[in-house]
């Protein structure tokens, strides 16, 4: 069995990754401190709570109005640009806001930066969810997700105290100059990933207007059943969280005898639960049960919440909280590798800009309407009421839940035989078992009588073709346009098509059925994002090599040697 962490390892021994999650960690923990300093400077230039809930806004506005565009600025342009881009000009928003404060200028000036800083930050966590599955495989899809959570848990407690320790040492501009150079390193880091994106426009070629091109994301959630159903447990928990952020204080202060600062406190347990649970999340995940999955997860972040009006002690407050961190971070993981899988390449970034508008959209209602229900029903029935109710609209989803997993379930067993002729394949010999049912699901099963031409030769390459049953004839003219020589015959378990796929040139065969003959046809897409989920097998190349020298000596192989620069 493997042990705590191991996903996280497996994904971090991919250099991509790395250079993803490193700026992440460098430029989220800049951005935590940073929020601090912004609150601190504030309340020192006007000595006024209002000046302090206008800087909170400041960033918190313009991303929630600004997050959907944001994720379709990640598809209409090439993603790892995209977060460079967004971390240089939030580098120079940040510069502004060190002189603004170094100058003790207005603090109108200060919220516009801020503010400037969280629309130009916009597209970056889009960008973000759509390039993790484009750097991991299926299998280390969970692991990955999981480890971006973990990262987002980590940075709730260190960048605060960062924030905090700069503050008590230096000052406010020396922090907002610190954060100004998070993300200059985040842009270095990012700048080195070698995998890039194919920018898309699902939209008209580009020519609807914004809120045209921001409804595609909201219609491929809304449409969907499985993924409505997803994200709505994403924007519950997300919704609780909104009500933690009120009620840790009156808790703390209340409850704890911890002062409204204690606030923090509770905050950091959180962070640690999902750290905690992350390096065990891949093995959670794998057992296959979503729907049981989710609804315990829900609930045990959800309900906690009401044991509060019964504790009195800090340690205790605390340790529940860690048990609700865990538990969130099992939903929010859950659902996004889900949406991942579920979602088209074309429009994934457009989704997850719309997932995170609302995300921050009920974590927002949850603030607001908190405090009049502990003014309506007082602390402790609020309490239970703020930890039930949530918790039993978990538990409505559930039959949806279960059925989805049932579909699954018969998904799967339906693409059995097709998963098994893949098994025998070499090309995909290095290929996990989630990687085989996602390439098995995009085969198009095809019957052929004899004496029909599958490829030709000189038609483009858009499939390759998996021989299930029957035999074939592969001839070719190659460059001498001679008469068509017979190369071989095929039978089972082969394959033919990916010399064009491969290289991006026209077929250079022709396969002909020599009696019926049931095929598998995968999208050419389809099959290079199975072989780029590491390194190209050894297999597939020479096979390729050898065959293209036959037909076409002047040509050589160049994929290998572009995915290994």
């Amino acid at each position: 069995m493997k042990g705590w962490g191991a996903g996280h390892r497996a994904v971090l021994r991919d250099r991509d990754l790395r250079l993803l999650f490193g700026g992440l960690v460098i430029s989220a923990t800049g951005s935590w401190a940073y929020n601090v300093a912004l609150l601190a400077f504030a309340f020192e230039q006007t000595h006024s709570l209002k000046w302090v809930g206008a800087a909170g806004l400041a960033r918190f506005v313009p991303a929630l109005l600004f997050s959907s565009y944001g994720g379709v600025v990640a598809d209409r342009f090439e993603r790892i640009r995209v977060m460079v881009g967004s971390d240089l000009i939030c580098c120079g928003w940040q510069a502004g806001l060190a002189a603004t404060a170094a100058l003790d200028g207005p603090v109108e000036l200060a919220l516009l930066f801020a503010a400037l800083t969280a629309i130009s930050n916009t597209p970056y966590n889009p960008a973000v969810a759509a390039t993790i599955p484009e750097l991991a495989d299926e299998d280390r899809l969970v692991a990955a997700n999981a480890l971006n959570g973990t990262i987002e848990n980590l940075v709730v407690v260190l960048g605060p105290a960062v924030g905090a320790v700069v503050l008590a040492l230096g000052s406010a501009e020396l922090t907002f100059a610190i954060d100004a150079a998070s993300f200059a390193i985040s842009a270095v880091l990012v700048s080195r990933i070698s995998v890039r994106s194919r920018p898309v426009d699902v939209t008209e070629g580009g020519t609807a207007g914004p809120l045209r091109q921001m409804a595609v994301g909201l219609r491929a959630i809304t449409e969907s059943t499985a993924v409505r159903t997803l994200v709505a447990y994403s924007v519950l928990v997300s919704f609780v969280y909104g009500t933690d952020t009120v009620v840790f204080v009156a808790v703390s202060d209340a409850q704890l005898g911890t002062g409204a600062e204690g606030f923090g406190y509770l905050l950091a347990g959180l962070g640690v639960g999902g750290i905690l649970t992350a390096g065990v999340l891949d093995r959670l995940a794998s057992s296959g049960r979503l729907a049981r999955l989710i609804v315990i997860g829900t609930a045990l972040y959800c309900l906690p919440t009401a044991l509060l009006a019964v504790v009195h002690s800090p340690a205790l407050a605390f340790a529940i909280q860690v048990v609700r961190g865990g538990a969130t971070l099992v939903v929010d993981v859950l659902a996004i590798t889900a949406l991942q899988r579920a979602v088209s390449s074309e429009q994934v970034a457009r989704v997850f800009g719309v997932f995170f508008a609302l995300i921050l959209a009920a974590i927002s209602l949850g603030a607001l309407i908190t405090p009049p229900i502990i003014d309506g029903l007082g602390l402790h029935a609020a309490l239970v009421v703020l930890g039930a109710a949530p918790a039993l609209l978990g538990l409505v989803g559930y039959p949806i839940l279960v059925g989805l997993d049932r579909e699954a379930a018969a998904r799967l067993a339906e693409l059995a035989p097709r998963i098994a002729v893949l098994e025998r394949l070499s090309i995909f010999a290095a290929a996990g078992r989630a990687a085989l049912e996602r390439l098995a699901a995009a085969a198009e099963e095809v019957d052929t009588p004899a004496g029909a031409a599958v490829v030709r030769e000189g038609d483009p390459a858009d499939a390759i073709f998996v021989l299930v049953d029957g035999r074939v004839e592969v001839t070719s003219r190659g460059e001498t346009e001679a008469e068509p020589a017979v190369l071989r015959e095929m039978g089972p378990a082969t394959y033919f098509g990916e010399i064009g796929v491969l290289e991006g040139i026209p077929r250079t065969a022709t396969v002909t059925t020599l009696e019926p003959t049931h095929l598998l046809r995968i999208e050419g897409d389809a099959f290079l994002a199975a072989v780029t989920a590491g390194p190209a097998p050894t297999t597939l190349l020479e096979d390729a090599r050898s065959r293209l020298a036959r037909t076409h000596p002047s040509r050589r192989i160049t994929y290998g040697e572009a995915a290994g620069s």
